[in-house]
């Protein structure tokens, strides 16, 4: 699997939140990436699951309070990174 990736649906985004998107995809981004690798590395064969949770979790804690309130993955996406994880797939 590559590097996880967000990108924000435009139609679900006020206008502010519109003008902002490119800044706001790369910081969720790096705050995933960031979050997948902490994840990866103490992968102590947990179900996928409680890697998702953790991967979430990881994620909002490195992300701004503000940003990380009002961030609500698509849980099904960050499923597929954590069973990436399980099996070993990320790098």
């Amino acid at each position: 699997m590559s590097e996880p990736h967000v990108t924000l649906d435009p139609s679900a985004l006020d206008p502010v939140q519109q003008k902002l998107r490119g800044a706001l995809e790369d910081q969720l981004t790096s705050a995933l990436q960031a979050a997948t690798e902490r994840v990866r590395a103490s992968y102590a064969g947990e179900p996928v699951e409680q890697v998702c949770q953790r991967l979430l979790d990881e994620t909002r804690a490195g992300l701004h309070p503000d940003i990380a309130a009002g961030f609500n993955p698509d849980m099904d996406e960050f499923c597929r990174v954590a069973v990436a994880i399980v099996r070993s797939e990320v790098s």
